[in-house]
């Protein structure tokens, strides 16, 4: 394939939840993505109807990680039209899709995005007009990143695209990310607990980094006792809205 055929796929890749469906998910916008290597190959009017409808079942991936899963079998039917049998294409397609889901919505939606949003919301709070430039110079260039060199090394690698994946380990990864959100959202608590005089200025350092010290400890033991990150993330958030309510309440009366 040529470089501009592969950036085409990558583009197209982008707007696979475009045309979603709730009998077979994502395949329009998968078979849309694989136009422009029929384009480029030029195969026989009864080789692309074999190949559209090999790729129009059913299909359903994280959506930031559907470009790695195209670009192996971008692949593969390269290495079908040279002989392979094509009954692989479909026991990659169902054996990947799952586990690129649950990784995907593990790292993005479970780590990296509460993360962003908690920074951004900090900058709100502060009143930084940049806060949802912030929350997009962390989460955008990530899933960028993950999209087009996924892509390219899932394209060289074929079938084998997963090591990619392996290789970044992005669990390990989401699990890092989910304590830093946890211990901005504490900096966060603690920040509007000083700002709101319920920690008196002139002891607010004396106070502010035992109260830190204390609140990760007691994530860690939550943590430790299985309950999950994104539960603490949660109902922290949901104290610091009780307490920053108060002032309403008291307004209103």
């Amino acid at each position: 394939m040529t470089k501009g055929s592969l950036k085409k796929i990558l583009w197209r890749s982008c707007f696979i939840q475009t045309a979603l469906n709730f009998r077979r998910m994502q395949n329009l916008g998968f078979a849309y993505a694989m136009i422009p290597m029929l384009r480029e190959q030029q195969p026989s009017r009864k080789e692309k109807q074999d190949i559209l409808v090999r790729h129009l079942q059913m299909f359903n991936t994280h959506p930031y990680l559907s470009a790695l899963m195209i670009g192996s079998l971008v692949r593969m039917e390269e290495e079908i039209a040279e002989g392979s049998p094509t009954s692989s294409i479909a026991v990659v397609k169902q054996s990947l899709m799952g586990p690129y889901a649950a990784i995907g919505d593990t790292f993005f939606w479970g780590s990296l995005r509460p993360c962003a949003g908690i920074i951004a919301a900090a900058l709100a709070w502060w009143g930084g007009i940049t806060a949802p430039l912030a929350f997009l110079a962390i989460f955008s260039p990530t899933h960028l990143w993950v999209r087009c060199r996924g892509f390219m090394e899932c394209y060289r690698q074929g079938k084998q695209g997963i090591e990619f994946i392996r290789k970044i380990n992005l669990p390990s990864i989401a699990f890092k990310v989910r304590w830093l959100a946890l211990l901005a959202l504490s900096c966060f608590a603690i920040w509007v607990l000083h700002e709101s005089h319920e920690i008196n200025a002139g002891v607010s350092l004396m106070v502010m980094a035992p109260a830190l010290t204390a609140t990760v400890l007691l994530c860690w033991f939550l943590v430790t006792k299985g309950v999950s990150q994104i539960f603490i993330a949660y109902g922290t958030a949901i104290i610091l809205l009780i307490f920053s309510s108060r002032d309403l309440f008291t307004w209103w009366k």
